[in-house]
């Protein structure tokens, strides 16, 4: 189907093209690269209407179970709601176990939301190449809230705070050694961290919400526009989840987004530029490339003189 003719169908909201969509932009033929830059054009009009949140933690902590308790209470309440759930790929065959429908089964059946889980495909942080474009068209078709759920937590998982408006860190109630795993990166860049299962020990939640709340301070200027917070969340009873709403609807009114969105295109387009530039500068050169890195490791000449030599 050609892009035109995906674009009215996606705009009428219909999951089918939205599906279809994101596989063409996900596509890595070339012929459907440019079908896709094409239909994300006609698009782009419509974007911009959501609120995208990126949602990480270390496995365990329940993060499919927290997205599906707010996507049904969101849907329940007339919002329109898309799950980007990336999985991990394997580093060898790059296959993926695409499982988060099984772990979502009652909004994976709701007719107001759209779950779509997609291979990161070795990408840093987990998340999909094509993420970005994929929440476009979310929101062409009308999505209002898009969530996007990474792999697991770590240095590389900041990647996911450069593509959504608002960053979630999920943690558990004893929470103290976690938080020492805890890269100082991803807590500078988290919007609000959530204790999630907080009702298995009410106790071990407090002291949790009490520690971060105190780290989010430490790390947080004064004159900053918004001041992350730590809530308390039982995904599984469904407590708390309104007041993480209301915490994300505050963040909404005091957050310049568009502001926000203007920067993370900005440095998108750098990240682009920048990988263009060496596949340009790489092609064809792979012995010459080789040669270089062996005088590298044989140590005849150290890696920025290298550079310098290959890069007048």
């Amino acid at each position: 189907m050609s892009p035109h003719l995906l674009a009215a169908p996606l705009l009428a909201g219909q999951r089918r093209a939205l599906a279809r969509a994101i596989t063409l932009v996900e596509s890595t033929r070339p012929q459907d690269e440019a079908s896709a830059q094409e239909l994300l054009t006609e698009l782009a009009p419509q974007g911009g209407r959501s609120i995208r949140i990126g949602l990480t933690g270390v496995p365990g902590v329940g993060k499919s179970t927290f997205i599906e308790a707010l996507g049904l209470w969101l849907a329940e309440r007339g919002h329109r709601v898309a799950v980007l759930a990336v999985d991990p790929s394997s580093v060898r065959t790059g296959g993926s176990i695409m499982g988060d429908k099984t772990r979502m089964p009652g909004l994976s059946v709701h007719p107001q939301a759209f779950i779509r889980p997609s291979p990161s495909g070795g990408t840093l942080g987990g998340v999909a190449r094509r993420t970005r474009e994929a929440m476009t068209l979310c929101e062409a078709a009308g999505y209002d809230v898009i969530l996007v759920e990474t792999v697991g937590v770590g240095q590389s998982e900041t990647q996911v705070a450069g593509m959504t408006d608002l960053f979630v860190l999920l943690t558990l109630p004893n929470a103290g050694d976690e938080l020492q795993g805890i890269k100082r990166g991803i807590m500078e860049l988290c919007d609000l961290a959530v204790v999630n299962k907080a009702d298995t020990d009410p106790k071990a939640a407090n002291r949790a919400q009490s520690q971060l709340t105190a780290a989010l301070s430490l790390l947080t200027s004064h004159a900053a526009e918004w001041h992350p917070r730590a809530l308390q969340v039982s995904a599984l009873t469904g407590k708390g989840i309104e007041g993480f709403w209301e915490a994300v609807q505050q963040f909404r009114g005091e957050v310049d987004l568009s502001a926000r969105r203007r920067s993370q295109t900005a440095a998108w387009f750098d990240e682009l530029l920048r990988e263009a530039v060496w596949k340009a500068f790489a092609a064809g050169r792979a012995e010459e490339l080789a040669a270089a890195r062996e005088q590298v490791q044989a140590g005849q000449q150290t890696p920025v003189q290298m550079v310098r030599q290959l890069i007048p």
